[in-house]
């Protein structure tokens, strides 16, 4: 898609992945509504980059509707979603999981996507694109955090499931998925332990790089993985084993989209 002139909304990007996206962005034309619970955080990444800022809790949709409408009214469309607002909880035993630190992670990592999707297909012209902050957490296990990792295999679920009803508008759905990155998200004694361990750690400024590859690739669908060294490349799913009958092999699910 044509970046310059563009106008993206950015969820979570008072800091980390989503204030490096807000700033790469920019610096290709595109106008950016970022959004974030801090707003005085996101004014100043909203100043850096001369767009526009915008408070609001994600995983309430009237506010996610409320940003989506400022992006329009502001910049008078929206051709870009960036669904990045993400949180972690660091509980690896569920008997420790309280209710209150389950619905806080379901409502931001969770439903704050499914809204901004929803609220990104209201408000977005034909030939968008919506990309999601997902994690290598959403590909495969992760035992120091399962409840995290639940949430991201959710986003990668949604994004994928989603993307081909899409395909007819010309909008691209897409998900990354960064191994470990230095954001707010990993805790002072994670980054010592890594550190200690000598394990690479990724800087905000190259999964930034990867959401740009996500929005221009021209693929939808996937999930590009995000890890030090290498360029982002596009998960390879195995194909399900479908049933055998007496005719020999089995045969995909029929399509059965409603529309």
């Amino acid at each position: 898609m044509e970046l310059n002139g563009a106008a993206a909304i950015v969820t979570g990007g008072a800091s980390g992945i989503g204030r490096a996206t807000a700033k790469r962005l920019a610096t290709d034309g595109v106008k950016v509504l970022v959004v974030d619970l801090d707003l005085a955080g996101a004014q100043d990444v909203a100043n850096e980059v001369g767009g526009a800022a915008f408070g609001a809790d994600v995983s309430d949709p009237a506010a996610t509707d409320a940003a989506f409408v400022k992006c329009v009214d502001t910049f008078g469309k929206v051709d870009i979603a960036f669904l990045n607002a993400g949180i972690a909880i660091g509980i690896s035993n569920l008997e420790n999981l309280n209710d209150a630190d389950y619905r806080r992670i379901m409502g931001v990592n969770v439903d704050a996507v499914v809204f901004g999707l929803r609220s990104a297909l209201k408000t977005m012209e034909n030939n968008g694109a919506v990309v999601a902050t997902a994690s290598l957490a959403g590909l495969i296990p992760f035992p120091p955090d399962p409840i995290y990792d639940l949430t991201k295999h959710a986003v990668v679920g949604l994004i994928r499931s989603v993307a081909p009803t899409l395909i007819a508008r010309g909008i691209t759905a897409n998900c990354i998925n960064p191994g470990m990155t230095d954001t707010n998200i990993l805790s002072p004694e994670a980054k010592k332990m890594l550190a200690e361990a000598d394990f690479p750690i990724m800087d905000a400024g190259q999964i930034a790089e990867a959401v740009m590859h996500a929005l221009t690739s021209g693929e939808t669908g996937q999930c590009f993985v995000c890890q030090p060294g290498i360029e982002p490349v596009a998960y390879q799913f195995r194909d399900v084993p479908g049933p055998r009958t007496e005719a020999g092999r089995g045969r995909r699910p029929p399509n059965m989209d409603p529309s």
